[in-house]
């Protein structure tokens, strides 16, 4: 790995596809306002992100993990208007052949388009099955020796979540959407999250719900203490720009009560 890593350093060469970025929103739901947005690998011609993936190998594994953190950051810098607007970039683990070293080109991507690095937060999935876990788990203290916030993605589904978050012990969890959908009307699914939310909480780990797609969904999630979403109940994530945002039947930004749903500009992020 240290091999391919290094010569994806040095050659130059460009990958043999072409991609772009979409933005998804993380919301608030006690405060009202966008947590940031997670950048979601695009074709360039609006290819979702399986055909982008299906292109990547061994030999360019590398080069397409550094060129999206580096994508996503470039597009955060011209859209972020907030510069306290986090930016979550997913990363592949196995990708990552020395933290120190793989980190650098994040670094000077953020800082030439001035873009706080504390700003960012790196997710890595229970999916994608981890060779080594001594490794990653240098790779997560890398990132917050750093200034990085971390994420386990998918968290309830894929390979050993409980086993990751105690060996890894990032500064948030994604429920994955398969354990919360139908979570209105599933006292088993009530009960299994209202545990991890306990159990993340005496850990000092943060739970976020992703794909939350209807208001039962998200009530039931509250109730389980739950303030940080992600869905299409919100908004649909938009390639290159920032979409309007919706918060449904929460209190309006300015303090007051509403009867339905807020929405949010992208251009208050």
């Amino acid at each position: 790995m240290s091999r391919v890593g290094c010569q994806g350093c040095r050659d130059g060469e460009r990958l043999p596809f072409s991609f772009t970025m979409a933005f998804h929103p993380i919301v608030d739901a006690e405060s009202n306002k966008i947590w940031g947005y997670e950048a979601l690998v695009r074709g360039t011609e609006g290819q979702g992100a399986g055909d982008i993936l299906a292109q990547v190998d061994e030999a360019n594994r590398y080069k397409f993990d550094q060129a999206c953190r580096v994508k996503a950051i470039e597009l955060a810098g011209s859209l972020f208007s907030d510069r306290a607007t986090r930016l979550s970039i997913n990363f592949m683990p196995n990708a990552v052949y020395e933290p120190a070293a793989c980190i650098r080109a994040t670094l000077e991507a953020a800082h030439r388009v001035g873009f706080p690095h504390e700003q960012i937060m790196f997710e890595f999935t229970e999916n994608e099955r981890m060779v080594d876990v001594a490794h990653v788990r240098r790779i997560v203290a890398e990132y917050r020796k750093q200034g990085f916030l971390t994420a386990l993605d998918d968290f309830g589904a894929g390979y050993a979540g409980l086993n990751l978050l105690a060996n890894l012990q990032p500064d948030l969890i994604k429920l994955d959407m398969e354990l919360i959908r139908g979570i209105a009307n599933s006292p088993a699914r009530q009960t299994i999250i209202a545990c991890v939310t306990t159990m993340a909480r005496q850990l000092g780990v943060t739970v976020l719900a992703e794909g939350v797609e209807t208001e039962a969904e998200l009530s039931a999630l509250r109730s389980a203490g739950i303030r940080l979403f992600q869905g299409y109940l919100f908004a649909k994530p938009a390639i290159e720009r920032l979409p309007d945002v919706r918060f449904p039947g929460l209190d309006d930004l300015s303090g007051e009560t509403g009867s339905g749903s807020v929405t949010v500009s992208s251009k208050a992020a």
